[in-house]
């Protein structure tokens, strides 16, 4: 792993001798199988706890991690014929949203996610998961379409924040947002969001108003990123770690506070060390939520899914209050 972060250390060194005692042991006649398997055990029993207690601005690090699967690896994983759409039909196309057509299974989907780009060319490329106007656009584009033929939505969310430029502002960036946030509560087609990676403010929720929405256990989602968060009480962004744990950024609040309706479970230590596994997850995820959604008649889904955003936040209000 090139990238570790520093509460992975300790881990990784183990992790670095097991590796150092395999090469060693290749072509030599002896037999160190039992220090293997015990430094093994050491560094799966030292993850577990790592992870049991990890701090919000931890968890901020494990949702940005570069080696993290983005939302190309979960199309490219789990999503069969994709046809890619391009283009708002206004003025360009945004490669920050990736939108289009494609198969789960025996699932016809449209699918709208956003995508951060891995080296620095992608992210350039990808805006660095942040979307203009046009590409909320494009995403309702493809939704609407998506609904008129009664084909399910699944929306990958990975996105720091919709991009905050001067341009994106001339062309109308709060407006866009806000025009996608009021027409998915009319889609009457089943919609499933899942976040994961970083959830950043309207950006995100710009294609996550989900009958489903799920969040991957160490990612984030947030009404604010940390370092816009510590520039605007503090006027500090190197104040981000503490705005972490006063935002109490992680799923376990989301789901109290019914933001989200499930944690999908990792991979131990993270969906980095085995993105198979988490690909897997998140398809048992999306498949299941599908076939109990399209049983749902069209006005009952709708109402439940204002309903649900309703009754957001009530348990949090409740906690403030006692």
């Amino acid at each position: 792993m090139d990238h570790i972060l520093d509460f992975e250390k300790p881990v990784s060194e183990i992790e670095d001798k097991i590796c150092e005692l395999k090469a060693a042991s290749k072509g030599q006649d002896i037999d160190i199988s039992k220090e293997i398997e015990a430094l093994q055990k050491k560094a799966d029993r030292m993850i577990r706890e790592i992870y049991s207690s990890l701090t919000p601005w931890e968890r901020v690090q494990l949702s940005r991690h570069p080696a993290r699967p983005h939302a190309v690896d979960f199309i490219k994983a789990l999503i069969g014929d994709f046809h890619e759409v391009h283009g708002d039909r206004r003025f360009q196309d945004d490669r920050a949203m990736i939108c289009g057509f494609g198969r789960m299974g025996d699932f016809p989907v449209a699918v709208v996610a956003i995508e951060k780009g891995r080296n620095t060319k992608e992210k350039i490329t990808h805006n660095f998961g942040m979307p203009n106007p046009e590409g909320y656009r494009k995403a309702l584009r493809v939704m609407e379409l998506a609904a008129r033929f009664s084909i399910p939505i699944i929306s990958f969310v990975d996105t720091p924040g919709a991009y905050p430029g001067i341009e994106a502002e001339k062309r109308g960036q709060s407006q866009a947002i806000a025009e996608n946030l009021q027409e998915m509560f009319g889609l009457k087609t089943p919609i499933v969001a899942v976040i994961i990676g970083e959830g950043g403010s309207g950006g995100a929720l710009g294609v996550a108003v989900a009958d489903r929405a799920y969040m991957m256990e160490y990612s984030i989602y947030s009404v604010i990123s940390p370092e816009s968060c510590a520039s605007i009480l503090w006027a500090d962004p190197k104040r981000a770690k503490e705005a972490a744990n006063s935002l109490k950024l992680g799923p376990l609040k989301a789901y109290e506070w019914g933001v989200i309706d499930g944690i999908i479970p990792e991979p131990l230590g993270g969906a980095h060390k085995n993105p198979e596994e988490s690909f897997r997850v998140v398809e048992e995820y999306l498949k299941k939520s599908l076939e109990s959604l399209k049983k749902i008649d069209g006005e009952l889904l709708l109402q439940k899914r204002f309903e649900k955003f309703r009754n957001m936040g009530r348990a949090a209000l409740s906690e403030d209050t006692d």
